[in-house]
């Protein structure tokens, strides 16, 4: 077996057919037993904890197998009022697919581990499942781009950053590589021609290039005759351009990684440091949060905060809010505003997302044409936000198909039902 074939990364895992009861972390046992039996055990060393069902373990404990940088909370905790609905489990709808099912029935079909859902700022349902629960800080993946995207529109309301400024007007690192000579907006709404394909199925000849950013980044061991880039900058920086910048939206978590890195650099703190003083401090979370590092200590940007349902829930409903908490501006407005605008939907066309094939894609967050906006990450995470409907929902998964491509023939009918429930 090649190294491609054997290494298991963030989004290699196996297409699973198992249900999500079936493989319910807690059932199967992993890391139960002292000391826990051979069989039963999720490790970093081997690529256990990325494989399923295995990772429905892991991505509720990522702070037990990867270095982490600590994001801590502050202040009192603010309380989420609650007006729990039973009525809402069996609200119906059908999937993109035409298969009829009930909301509880899709808490299933995504392999969900948590879901939170307010109306108008109020809690009206929770769910738990398996290895997860209210402290979990669980694994975000992409939704952590978000929080970097709003960092970054932040920034350029102070004045900080100028969205036409090329990044290697900021990070002299960047100039000659494929990333270089792209603007801060192009780089925030994924419209660059960067030589990178995020392609989740592992190669069996040869390293993707996911595996290649994730052996930089410390997810998975480095092989002992593996010469690549060490560390999320080196990696960011080794890689070239194979088109222009400024054409269609395509996904490449490495415009996140540079963006991340132009956010340090310009105001000298670290994205952990940032999204403490700006988030986990000002919004009355409940639990610390961390992010990912790698073997330098530097934050992976594109996909490593982890973080409880209801502090996620949090900060969606701070954005619906219009980026105000507690009668403090967090965002400020103008940053909000650009954000819900999202991309250009011309631009969006040609990936062909399922369940949102007139949305748009702008300043690292995902858009529908309804007006809805998102913070996805692979495996189901997600924040969505409705402004109209006055509703956030937050939900965090461990679907065995990593793209969420796999999810959202269920998902995007499943919030519609349910935010049309909430609406009557």
């Amino acid at each position: 077996m090649t190294i491609a074939a054997s290494l298991h990364v963030p989004g290699h895992a196996q297409d699973g057919r198992q249900s999500a009861a079936d493989t319910d972390p807690v059932a199967m046992g992993w890391m139960q037993g002292l000391p826990v039996p051979a069989d039963k055990q999720v490790r970093w060393d081997d690529g256990s904890m990325w494989r399923f069902p295995q990772f429905r373990w892991g991505y509720s404990h990522m702070r037990e197998l990867v270095p982490t940088a600590n994001i801590a909370r502050g202040g009192p905790v603010a309380a989420l009022p609650r007006a729990l609905r039973a009525d809402l489990d069996n609200v119906p709808l059908t999937t993109l697919d035409g298969q009829a099912m009930t909301w509880r029935d899709s808490l299933a079909a995504t392999y969900t581990d948590a879901i939170l859902v307010m109306k108008d700022g109020v809690v009206v349902y929770e769910r738990w499942f398996g290895a997860t629960g209210p402290e979990t800080q669980h694994i975000l993946f992409s939704v952590t781009k978000s929080f970097v995207g709003t960092l970054a529109e932040t920034l350029i309301d102070e004045g900080t950053l100028n969205p036409d400024a090329k990044a290697e007007v900021y990070v002299a690192e960047l100039k000659g590589t494929g990333l270089g000579n792209a603007t801060i907006r192009q780089i925030l709404d994924m419209r660059t021609g960067l030589a990178f394909n995020e392609d989740y199925v592992a190669g069996q000849t040869g390293l993707t290039d996911v595996q290649r950013m994730s052996i930089a980044g410390a997810w998975g061991p480095r092989p002992v005759d593996y010469d690549g880039p060490d560390g999320h900058h080196s990696f960011t920086a080794s890689l070239g351009q194979n088109g222009p910048h400024g054409q269609d939206f395509v996904y490449r978590t490495p415009n996140t990684n540079a963006l991340q890195w132009i956010i340090e650099r310009v105001t000298g703190q670290s994205l952990a440091a940032q999204i403490q003083a700006r988030y986990w401090s000002l919004l009355g979370m409940e639990q610390d949060a961390a992010i990912g590092v790698d073997r330098l200590g530097t934050a992976f940007g594109g996909g490593g905060l982890m973080a409880s349902l209801r502090d996620i829930a949090r900060f969606g409903e701070m954005m619906r809010l219009g980026g105000r908490h507690d009668g403090q501006q967090i965002v400020p407005p103008a940053a909000v505003e650009r954000i819900f605008a999202g991309g250009d939907p011309a631009a969006f066309v040609a990936t062909k997302y399922p369940g949102n094939l007139d949305g748009n894609y702008g300043s690292q967050w995902w858009h529908r044409a309804g007006g809805q906006t998102m913070a996805l990450g692979i495996h189901g995470q997600a924040i969505y936000i409705d402004r109209k409907a006055g509703v956030v929902i937050a939900r965090l998964g461990s679907h065995p198909v990593a793209s969420n491509r796999g999810n959202m023939a269920v998902t995007v009918p499943a919030f519609d039902a349910i935010v049309a429930a909430l609406n009557r």
